[in-house]
């Protein structure tokens, strides 16, 4: 299995319902010992923070094109708790419920990474934000600028 790193970032202004993008930089090196970077960002009309989270995960996720090990890092306790605090098994187990029987939020972004990370073994790794990170960083600048000037896409909740 090829070994990547994908490092992500989620923006929201005026969270909930403002402008708001995400970020990815995916790090892979190819069969002759190459290192590649590439780079993912969009910005949405209105949207919320968690939102962008998990659609950078998805995004970097969705850009593999064959079976990964991955290693995905994130600032966002909420994406990464919810895979290394075994959340997400909690909630597919009470039929996306949560709690006091709330329902889970982003019920359509969960599934969806889900299924983008199916046919990959991840590793969720939380590294804090604003802290030098360079990649996380770069994700950052990437996310926020996407919110600030990007935001033309509608975020549609299918839940």
């Amino acid at each position: 299995m090829a070994k990547v790193e994908i490092y992500t970032d989620g923006a929201a202004r005026g969270n909930p319902d403002g402008p708001g993008g995400y970020g990815v930089v995916l790090h892979f090196t190819d069969s002759k010992g190459v290192l590649h970077e590439r780079e993912y960002s969009a910005g949405y009309k209105k949207t919320t923070n968690n939102r962008m989270e998990l659609m950078a995960a998805i995004v970097g996720l969705e850009a593999l094109n064959r079976p990964c090990e991955v290693e995905l890092y994130s600032d966002s306790q909420y994406l990464v708790n919810a895979f290394n605090q075994h959340w997400i098994e909690g909630w597919i187990r009470k039929g996306w419920r949560r709690g006091q029987n709330e329902p889970v939020k982003n019920v359509d972004l969960w599934k969806r990474l889900l299924k983008a990370k199916e046919q990959h073994r991840v590793t969720f790794c939380w590294v804090k934000g604003h802290a030098g990170h360079p990649e996380n960083e770069r994700c950052d600048a990437l996310a926020t600028q996407a919110a600030d000037h990007n935001a033309v896409l509608d975020d549609v909740v299918t839940e």
